[in-house]
């Protein structure tokens, strides 16, 4: 009997060793093939995503693995949009300054109820979209258009009033955005008018609002996987300064829209219907990496002129600052209201994007994500066609 037990001792000892051997064989090759794809991967600019980035196992579809390789070198800036009023119509500029809170006027006034001082959005009311804010900075003033069609009148407010004004107008010191004692001025126009800004938008929308301007205290924006320790504010944007995607990711998602028309209610117009970038509301649109989705993997970049020579003509050394990306985007339902309508789609895009990018970020799991939220670290300007410097790459 004890023959027996040492015999199968030895036969578990052997076993063991046998395992351990293969696991550690198997190890070896997992690193080499490793080290083979990174080397394969970094040419010339060009990432090769399927060996720098990993995925959770919840990431769908179209998430970060496969992606091709992404040239780097070939960035551009393809679109700018300015959006002055949250939720309202988008302005697409040639050249735009930014700070650490954003680009110039960005989401500098917001739309409030009148009641209780809660931001009125596209997602509840769609046809805050239709609402066309212009800024006039030879004139100092926003103007403000409504479609010709349905007889609104515009106004216009000033651009920057100068402290007389803003004692002159009402303080709101509760509005309710992201965070407690955000405070905001009401607007009056810019020359005497029988109703005020808010009493037009009021009736354009059919609610009781306010037209506010961003007062001295702000939002603070969270601190996110990549940034423990962000340290930013913003004004009235979905929780950061800057909202940055590429084309090529947007053009991807219509191609999925297109595979799925007549599953989940996506209508038969969507085989040929643009999907407008506009919908997505970014800042800065990327262009020329050759594949969609160079955004999830890019930490921090900086923008230079596509010709280095300042407003006179002489050649500049200026180092443009850094603007950290700091997290995916998760997007809600706003995207499926048409720019161009006022209307919201039963479907496209948000039930594409559950279907194939949720998953990509480790706080919101279950929420889609498409672009990437930006922090700028200090002010500088940027044109249309400027080249993307890419400082710093990675997976979170």
């Amino acid at each position: 009997m004890s023959q027996l037990l040492i015999s199968r001792s030895d036969t578990l000892a052997h076993l063991s060793i046998t395992i351990r051997q293969n696991a550690l064989l198997l190890l070896t090759a997992l690193a080499l093939g490793s080290l083979y794809m990174v080397s394969k991967g970094i040419n010339r600019g060009k990432v090769n995503l399927t060996a720098t980035t990993t995925v959770s196992k919840s990431a769908s579809a179209i998430d970060t693995v496969n992606h091709g390789q992404f040239d780097l070198s070939a960035l551009r800036v393809t679109k700018l949009l300015v959006h002055p009023i949250k939720s309202c119509r988008g302005t697409s500029v040639t050249e735009v300054a930014y700070t650490p809170l954003g680009l110039e006027y960005d989401r500098t006034w917001v739309i409030v109820k009148e009641d209780n001082h809660k931001m009125v959005t596209a997602r509840e009311f769609a046809k805050t979209v239709l609402i066309h804010p212009v800024i006039h900075k030879d004139q100092g003033v926003l103007e403000v258009s409504f479609p010709a069609d349905l007889g609104t009148e515009s106004f216009k407010v000033p651009l920057t009033p100068d402290e007389e004004t803003l004692q002159s107008w009402e303080v709101v010191e509760d509005i309710n955005h992201f965070a407690k004692g955000v405070t905001g001025y009401v607007c009056e126009s810019v020359s005497p008018a029988s109703r005020t800004p808010s009493e037009i938008l009021s009736a354009f929308l059919g609610l009781p609002i306010l037209l506010i301007m961003q007062g001295p205290r702000l939002s603070i924006c969270n601190p996110t996987a990549r940034h423990p320790n962000l340290d930013a504010s913003f004004v009235f944007h979905d929780g950061y300064p800057l909202l940055v995607l590429s084309q090529e990711s947007v053009t991807s998602l219509e191609g999925k829209v297109r595979e799925m028309v007549g599953q989940q209610g996506i209508e038969k117009k969507w085989e040929k219907e643009e999907l407008q970038i506009e919908r997505f509301r970014p800042n800065i649109i990327l262009g020329g990496a050759g594949a969609p989705f160079v955004e999830d993997i890019i930490q921090e970049i900086s923008i230079h002129p596509s010709s280095p020579t300042d407003a006179y003509g002489e050649k500049t050394l200026e180092v443009p600052p850094t603007i950290h990306l700091v997290s995916k985007s998760p997007r809600c339902l706003l995207p499926n209201v048409s720019p161009e309508l006022g209307e919201r789609d039963k479907a496209v895009p948000y039930k594409v994007l559950m279907k194939h990018r949720t998953g990509l970020l480790s706080a919101k799991m279950h929420k889609p994500c498409l672009g990437c939220n930006g922090v700028p670290t200090a002010s500088g300007v940027v044109r249309l066609g400027d080249w993307v410097k890419v400082h710093k790459v990675g997976s979170v």
